[in-house]
């Protein structure tokens, strides 16, 4: 199977905005029936050898224990408990609202109480209009859907041998469904101090110094898909930094930069992993650097740390 298939954004379009929906269906389906975890780890899916999940939920609300997954194989949402019991339903030919109401039917049939906060759309162009209203997407290509989860799934699997190599303080690697991004997240331990008014998720995801890496579909503001990092706080001087490959570049982002490299252009590259590595580790160093952490010392040569142990 290829690595990295080609995946542009303009001819899965349409399928990607119902399926970016329908995965915030669930996501605030987990966000409230989850534990909160630091920096917002609990929010997120993970994938699986078929889709992505929520992993098990509930019980401490008083529901009982379900996950959610999204099979990308036979295109169905499955919703589950531990005794067995089990309610899924085709992906293919429903509207968000129409989703949104299967969900909602599913959970009511396993008993399960918990219901999304706020029912509509998060950080998109119809964050206004509630999911049971939403009969304008409705488009859902298996064929597109499954390339979308083999495509995570082989960054996924590249982020996982990057995040190797480092022994602090890390995210898993994980599947953001408000932006519909692949992400793996490195901290130091330095507090980072908010400015007033930042909002509580800003202040929960950056309350360390971060360096972070992950991929991306393509939206309005760019649309391809590419591999991207960034550091937060921006230390200054990062944008001058040298990155690798060759075609990787800083790009303006408000008062900061993304290190960005097009996944089109990993395509052209001989070893397309190797690319992507390097592209992570370039900017990695180039946060790190500039910020003052110990990268020697923080260093996980292989995945391991005890140096008598390093081949």
């Amino acid at each position: 199977m290829e690595l990295f298939p080609p995946i542009p954004l303009a001819e899965w379009r349409d399928t990607k905005e119902t399926l970016h929906r329908f995965a915030q269906v669930i996501g605030k389906i987990r966000l409230a029936a989850s534990v909160q975890r630091n920096h917002w780890w609990n929010v997120p899916f993970r994938l699986t050898g078929r889709g992505t999940t929520t992993s098990p939920m509930g019980q401490v609300d008083g529901n009982p224990i379900f996950p959610i997954d999204f099979d990308f194989v036979a295109h169905r949402l499955v919703v589950s408990a531990l005794d067995g019991r089990e309610v899924s339903f085709p992906l293919a030919g429903r509207s968000v609202a129409s989703f949104y109401a299967a969900v909602m039917e599913a959970l009511d049939a396993l008993g399960v109480r918990t219901r999304p906060a706020l029912p509509r759309p998060f950080d998109l162009p119809d964050s206004g209009r509630p999911f049971a209203d939403d009969t304008e997407h409705a488009t859902y290509d298996p064929a597109h859907a499954n390339r979308y989860w083999r495509v995570l799934s082989q960054v996924a699997s590249v982020l996982e041998e990057f995040a190797a190599g480092y022994s602090g303080k890390v995210s898993p690697v994980h599947h953001f469904w408000h932006t519909f991004d692949l992400a793996h997240t490195r901290f130091s331990e330095r507090r980072v101090q908010q400015p007033e008014g930042a909002d509580a998720v800003t202040r929960e995801a950056y309350s360390r110094e971060v360096i972070s890496f992950g991929f991306w579909f393509g939206d309005d503001t760019f649309p391809e898909p590419a591999f991207y990092a960034y550091t937060a706080p921006e230390p200054a001087g990062l944008a001058d930094a040298p990155l690798e490959p060759p075609a990787a570049r800083w790009v303006p982002r408000g008062s900061s930069h993304l290190a960005v490299l097009r996944y089109d252009d990993v395509r052209t590259e001989s070893d397309r992993r190797a690319a992507v590595l390097a592209f992570y580790e370039s900017a990695y160093l180039a946060g790190a650097r500039r910020a003052g952490w110990d990268v020697d010392g923080l260093a996980c040569p292989g995945g391991v740390t005890d140096p008598v142990l390093r081949p």
